[in-house]
């Protein structure tokens, strides 16, 4: 028994033995020992840590900005500066007063088939009635209209039987001052830009497609900056990709602020952004172009009519400009009548006059509307848009 309880007991001896060692195996290397009380000043400084309190300045002087090196100064090499955008140049537009004198050849070029063909008829010893149908044609084919022509006719008539003989000046003086009557001189041709308001001139431009309306309003800022007006732009046309662009060009050109949207946006909230603009400004004039719409399109048609009402809170419009292309002819009366039953159209400019032989369009616009036409397109040049002088008009058709 007792031998039992000795052979226990050495057991768990051994076994305590055996345990104390894997303990003793499990525990932590001891740390390296602390750095020296003594500091080492070949070491760099320390971070610093979160609490802890600033370091006190070095006691070294600061370096001027003149004295700090910038990046390249050292081994030579220069240094690139990125420059600002250049601005645009302003231009100054060619003065209003005149140019259609100035443009007269331009006109006259396409323009003497009529005055020539009118003249040699008229020139005929006997004029009979197949003569005088050979007159209404001629005026017909330069898209005169049916009525104005029946007038001029008649009246030519009738002036040629009092007048008797008939010598080429006598003819030219007669042709001219009857094509001067019936282009109504009493029309006031002037763009109206005057505002009765507190409020700057607000110009509306409309027009179908491809009459050049974007660009017909770019001339005409030109026309208005060389008179000496303050002009704001608004680019309402969003349905026509880069049409603001092209506006703003033209703005930038002549010192034109142009007040744009986002593409497919709504004109009529550009339209009124761009009068508030013009308020907010002290601009004389607020011009604004409206998307070219087809006339047989009655949702179109309706937003003209929606951007003019939009636009009419701030104040009325002073002038609703129609651009038609001159070489549509009689389609263009057709676009007239439409555009007319949805703003009340005060102005008529036509453009490409100078590449068609049908001037007469200018008389028949004027009878059929009621208004008359103030600007007209002579080229593709910046100036090239005129004011619509009736006299150096019938000069360029019928010739010095």
């Amino acid at each position: 028994m007792e031998t039992v309880i000795l052979a226990v007991v050495i057991a768990v001896v051994v076994l305590g033995v055996l345990g104390g060692l894997v303990v003793g195996s499990r525990r932590k290397k001891p740390l390296p020992p602390a750095p020296p009380t003594t500091p080492d000043l070949t070491a760099p400084p320390a971070e610093p840590h979160v609490g802890d309190e600033a370091e006190t300045p070095r006691d070294e002087p600061r370096r001027t900005i003149e004295e700090v090196d910038l990046p390249g100064a050292a081994d030579g090499t220069s240094v690139a500066v990125e420059e600002p955008p250049a601005l645009p140049e302003i231009e100054i537009p060619e003065p209003t007063a005149g140019r259609l004198v100035r443009l007269r050849a331009r006109l006259s070029r396409s323009q003497n088939a009529l005055g020539k063909g009118l003249l040699a008829l008229l020139a005929r010893e006997h004029l009979d009635d197949d003569t005088w149908e050979e007159i209404e044609d001629t005026l017909l084919t330069a898209d005169v209209g049916v009525q104005s022509t029946q007038e001029l006719v008649e009246r030519l008539r009738e002036r040629v039987k009092v007048l008797g003989t008939r010598t080429p000046d006598e003819l030219r003086g007669l042709l001219r001052e009857e094509l001067l009557t019936i282009l109504e001189p009493g029309f006031d041709r002037a763009v109206n830009t005057d505002s009765p308001l507190d409020t700057p001139g607000i110009v509306m431009v409309v027009g179908v497609n491809g009459t050049g309306k974007t660009t017909t309003t770019g001339k005409l800022a030109r026309v208005l900056v060389a008179d000496g007006k303050n002009v704001v732009l608004g680019a309402a046309d969003t349905f026509r990709a880069a049409a603001a662009d092209q506006l703003q060009t033209w703005g930038d050109r002549v010192g034109a602020r142009t007040v744009r949207g986002p593409e497919g946006g709504d004109p009529a909230s550009i339209a009124f952004d761009a009068v508030k603009e013009g308020i907010e400004a002290g601009a004389d004039v607020v011009l604004i172009d409206t998307a070219g719409r087809l006339h047989t399109k009655t949702g179109l048609m309706d937003e003209l009519g929606k951007v003019k009402r939009v636009v009419e809170k701030h104040a009325p419009l002073d002038e609703v400009l129609l651009v038609l292309d001159a070489t549509t002819g009689q389609n263009g009366l057709v676009q007239a009548r439409v555009f007319a039953e949805v703003v009340e159209i005060t102005g008529i400019v036509l453009t490409k006059l100078d590449g068609t032989a049908k001037g007469g369009i200018v008389i028949a616009v004027q009878r059929e509307l009621g208004v008359p036409v103030k600007l007209i397109g002579l080229g593709e040049g910046a100036d090239d848009l005129a004011p619509f002088e009736p006299e150096a008009f019938v000069d360029a058709l019928i010739g010095e």
